[in-house]
């Protein structure tokens, strides 16, 4: 019967077409269920997300770094986060945030969508391939790290001048152009890839060793708490890659502020 059903149903050979163009558009379209645009807009929102909650941080850590050229060699977070708040107010801590908007969310952008694009082509063979994967994170945070860089430099300056200093995002653009050139914007590009590279690695191959480890310490509550265990894992590679790569994270910064004295009065 079962013949006969079959027999019945393509027995004319014109009427079994399988449809391989549909197949190849949507494989050439979408990868890991997600089409090229949503990891473009998915990145671009992480990346604002992520940047924005730690601005003041990130504030912070810029001041510290940049005190290395100057008479005070090292000063405390509480030290630097009282000084700033006493010269500036609060409002003081979210400095130059225009110009992390404007350089990180197409910056995102770029990193996921080359990731995506990289990690398809060279894991072709073999989805959990470690060396695809990193390759294409190094390949992510190269293209990346050369549309984020200028604004970057832009956002630095503007974290460690007062408004008397810069008039804005334009203003600060305009005047490193004038006085120090256009290659201003890429004086640590070097260093910022050299940093952002070996992070991307550390940071990954932590995160998939920690993710695997809690799976295995809990498996039965793996899927119920999938979420603490992408945040237990993300912090823990986080912290480590971020120990491996601040010694250059400081040099970024030492060449991204060389040309600008820090006018902030570090209180004591």
């Amino acid at each position: 019967m079962a013949t006969d059903a079959t027999t019945t149903k393509f027995q004319n050979p014109t009427d079994f077409r399988p449809d391989f163009h549909s197949e190849k558009v949507s494989s050439a379209t979408s990868y890991d269920g997600l089409h090229f645009w949503q990891y473009m807009i998915s990145g671009s929102i992480a990346g604002l997300v992520e940047h924005m909650a730690m601005f003041p941080v990130d504030t912070v850590k810029t001041h510290m770094q940049a005190i290395g050229s100057c008479p005070i060699k090292s000063v405390s977070v509480t030290h630097v986060l009282n000084s700033l708040l006493k010269s500036g107010g609060p409002s003081s801590l979210y400095r130059g945030i225009a110009a992390m908007a404007l350089g990180a969310g197409p910056a995102h952008a770029v990193h996921f969508s080359v990731y995506e694009v990289c990690k398809k082509h060279l894991s072709r063979d073999n989805s959990n391939s470690s060396i695809a994967h990193a390759v294409s994170g190094v390949c992510a945070t190269v293209a990346s790290d050369a549309v984020f860089t200028p604004m970057d430099m832009v956002k630095q300056r503007l974290q460690l001048g007062s408004d008397s200093v810069y008039k804005g995002v334009w203003d600060c653009v305009k005047r490193v152009v004038r006085e120090e050139g256009f290659g201003a914007f890429y004086a640590s590009y070097r260093t910022t890839v050299l940093m952002n590279a070996p992070f991307t690695a550390v940071y990954f191959a932590t995160y998939e060793a920690a993710k695997k480890g809690l799976t295995e310490i809990s498996p039965e509550s793996a899927n119920d708490e999938k979420w603490v265990l992408h945040a237990t894992a993300g912090a823990a590679a986080g912290a480590l890659a971020a120990a491996f790569t601040t010694p250059l994270d400081v040099v970024k910064t030492q060449l991204q502020c060389q040309e600008f004295v820090m006018p902030l009065p570090l209180m004591m």
